[in-house]
């Protein structure tokens, strides 16, 4: 082949490539927020890493709501932070526009870091999960925008023109007869000592096992993990990529020990069910892996950070948590560090 047309056909295929990751994030994020759509937006109260409370159900009605979830440690997100800060300077009055951190594998002192190097004028938001939960997080970014009547017209990953045209929409739209919001309902959360109500964890294969109990006196350990941990944060955040790795190194060799039960638990956060099973497949895992697609066994035990063990005894009942690898799984005979 001609190197000319050689370069024209890599272009065309890395030009490919690019838009199908695009595409990717944004068909996760209007996927998942499909069900929203020309729904009532929630009635939550917003408290900014600054202090003041911003109360999104007084807003409904008055004004059109901009929320942008996003992270420090996702590439995409910093990317589009100059959009974002364009829309904020430009919101007028009839738009309330909001920063959402995820809150996952971050910190506030980051987004201070952030904020202060990108000069993002907007008020921003630690989230502790609830926020993604109502607004159904899949993605970062992941842009929501709500109506001046409180109904959700958008959800979506690219800051393009779709975003541009339901901004617009929003501003322009008549505040009408506000739509009457659900309050989110608190969620049970357990941590050491609680006893935790019997459910099931669905693995990759279908199959719905016991959260406990499978074994009589046996305890099981759950790993709440990110399949694209080690990968994903690998120049960014070297330090947790390990964290992640050696939790999975350590944790399969710990799994064929019969003292102990271990599952692991998935965010759904970026990932998907085949992802998930191309990562057990590249690693050659061999303990079960659930997906937690919803994000509920991660606010059940208020996991905000990747590698997380939670132990629990044959009854349910929390040991032991640890975000720390080394003191969490201390070595590859568990009996005395779970007993």
């Amino acid at each position: 082949m001609p190197p000319v047309r050689y370069l024209a056909l890599l272009c065309l295929l890395l030009s490919c490539a690019l838009v199908h990751a695009a595409e990717s994030g944004q068909s996760r994020a209007e996927t998942a927020g499909r069900s929203l759509i020309g729904q009532p937006a929630p009635r939550m109260v917003l408290k900014t890493i600054d202090g003041p409370t911003i109360d999104l159900g007084a807003l409904y009605g008055k004004k059109a709501v901009y929320l942008k979830f996003w992270a420090t440690w996702c590439v995409p997100c910093r990317q589009q932070m100059p959009h974002f800060e364009h829309a904020y300077e430009e919101a007028g009055p009839d738009m309330v526009v909001i920063g959402i951190d995820v809150g996952f594998d971050d910190s506030v002192e980051e987004v201070r870091k952030v904020q202060k190097q990108l000069g993002l004028s907007m008020p921003l938001v630690f989230d502790d999960g609830s926020l993604g939960e109502a607004f159904h997080l899949r993605v970062t970014p992941q842009h929501v925008v709500i109506g001046r009547d409180g109904r959700i017209l958008y959800v979506g990953h690219e800051a393009n023109d779709k975003l541009d045209a339901a901004l617009a929409q929003a501003r322009s739209s008549s505040p009408g007869q506000v739509a009457a919001a659900a309050v989110p309902k608190d969620e049970p959360h357990y941590d050491v000592g609680d006893r935790v109500p019997a459910f099931d964890v669905r693995t990759l294969d279908g199959k719905a096992l016991p959260a406990f109990g499978a074994t009589p006196g046996q305890p099981t350990v759950l790993l709440f993990l990110s399949p694209w941990c080690e990968s994903y944060l690998a120049k960014s955040r070297p330090a947790m990529a390990q964290s992640c790795r050696t939790a999975r190194e350590r944790a399969d060799v710990l799994a064929r020990d019969n003292h102990a039960r271990w599952l692991g638990i998935a965010s759904g956060l970026w990932a998907s069910h085949d992802e998930l099973a191309d990562y057990q497949r590249e690693h050659h895992m061999t303990m079960p892996l659930a997906l937690d697609d919803t994000g509920a066994l991660f606010r059940r035990f208020r996991v905000m950070h990747v590698p997380t063990v939670i132990v629990l005894d044959a009854q349910g009942k929390v040991l032991r948590r640890s975000e720390d690898v080394d003191a969490a799984l201390p070595s590859p005979q568990p009996v005395a560090s779970v007993h």
